[in-house]
């Protein structure tokens, strides 16, 4: 069955399990094994989230031979994608929590837990904080994101204990998740959507509705206040129907053409200022997440453009700043892909067979690519959209008519059911990723 004839049903089902494989006659992909010198290859990954594990376990998958290196500090990955269930209240932390002894002891992936500070590229090694310089033949960076305060007055990122952004897995979402607790009835919530773009289009929404599902059990006479960057976002439709059905006017969301773009904060006052200063607004609580552009380690290694993020050839992920770099995950300039945990595991299938088919000399192929996103408004009311990509011509294109958007209006069972296909999906990609 192509692409082009999935059904919304059919591309789901296909789609669960962690994407459908990134491109047709991706898996087998071994051959005789790899030189650049005459010694196995080696391909060293920077970064282990959802992009950087996905690509070291896939590099392995299809070709065995390679020796592939992961460089990452933390001993563990919590995931974003799941963290708002955990602040709505019926998900553990510790259950986003993944580690990389499967990559390491099932899959032979060398892990370093290290931190890279720099790249020598004419010289084709990574520099890291206590490790030296490790040599590679190709590498993989997966950066993530980093937060740019520039443009927010009175708030910088030594502010992150008292006005969390909870936009990156762990500690944060339990700062937050504590603030939270700790509100009495009756308090405000307030959440600073960022501009796009951004990690998890639906991402500040989904947290107002599950906020908004725990005050209601917990804290009725409270009120949820969503200030935007933006005039639309993603899901709103559907969003905005079980915000009205569930939570009546608990949620308040404030555009950017109503006021609701931020332009300052007062940390001590617990106070934001939209509007260009114009309008104020106190917060019990209060969630600013800023705007973003790739992570850190990727600017040190001069791989961004003006915009902060990673330009590349849209078909291999390679750079197009370094030779036999390639950059994968949110920080790559990858539209219209939108940035989250299954377009970036996806990100990692195609790049593992591009650096193979390099190492080998074949012709690069032209792959499809997916992603599919769960919402939950609340624990028993979920709604998904589901996308199909080509990457041909050194570009990506949506594939008209294929994937879709949950309907509207539909029934409380319908919703239910959707809801129940959210942790599956959660166990089924981070199974795909880490395991």
């Amino acid at each position: 069955m192509s692409n082009r004839a999935l059904s919304r049903r059919d591309f789901i089902k296909l789609a669960g399990a962690g994407g459908i494989t990134a491109a047709a006659g991706m898996a087998g992909c071994a051959a005789p094994k790899p030189s650049r010198n005459g010694d196995a290859a080696r391909v060293v990954v920077v970064g282990g989230g959802p992009g950087g594990a996905s690509a070291a376990k896939y590099l392995k998958l299809y070709e065995p031979n390679l020796e592939v290196t992961l460089i990452e500090p933390k001993r563990a990955y919590y995931t974003c994608f799941g963290g708002n269930w955990y602040l709505g209240g019926f998900r553990d932390l510790e259950t986003l929590r993944h580690d990389y002894r499967a990559l390491e002891y099932r899959h032979g992936v060398q892990v370093i837990h290290d931190k890279a500070i720099d790249l020598d590229a004419p010289g084709y090694q990574v520099k890291t904080e206590n490790s030296g310089n490790i040599s590679y033949d190709k590498l993989v960076v997966a950066p993530g994101i980093d937060f740019d305060y520039g443009d927010i007055e009175g708030l910088s990122s030594a502010d992150v204990e008292a006005i969390p952004h909870a936009w990156e897995g762990g500690k944060q979402y339990a700062v937050l998740r504590s603030q939270l607790l700790e509100m009495e009835d009756g308090g405000t919530f307030i959440l600073c959507a960022p501009p796009d773009p951004f990690r998890c289009p639906p991402g500040p929404y989904e947290r107002a509705s599950l906020v908004a599902h725990y005050l209601k059990e917990n804290k009725p006479k409270s009120k949820i206040l969503v200030l935007d960057e933006k005039d639309s976002f993603s899901k709103q439709g559907l969003f905005e129907e079980a915000w009205k059905e569930l939570y009546g006017d608990m949620i308040e969301w404030v555009p950017a053409e109503e006021g609701g773009s931020l332009s300052r904060v007062s940390v001590s006052e617990r106070k934001v200022f939209t509007d260009g200063g114009e309008q104020e607004h106190k917060g019990d609580v209060i969630n600013v997440v800023p705007p973003q552009k790739a992570g850190r380690i990727a600017q040190q290694m001069g791989l961004t453009d003006a915009d902060g993020w990673c330009p590349i050839d849209q078909v291999t992920f390679e750079s197009t700043v370094h030779d036999d770099v390639y950059v994968i995950g949110d920080a790559c300039v990858a539209d219209p892909m939108p940035k989250s945990g299954h377009v970036a595991n996806n990100h990692a299938k195609v790049v593992a067979v591009s650096i193979i088919n390099s190492l080998m000399g074949r012709e690069q192929m032209e792959p499809t690519t997916v992603n599919t996103c769960y919402s939950l408004a609340a624990p028993d009311w979920g709604f998904t959209v589901a996308h199909v990509f080509e990457h041909r011509d050194g570009e990506i294109h949506s594939v008209e008519g294929a994937g879709g958007l949950s309907p509207a209006d539909e029934s409380r069972g319908f919703r239910a059911r959707e809801a129940d296909f959210a942790p599956a999906w959660y166990a089924a990609i981070t199974k795909d990723i880490f395991r």
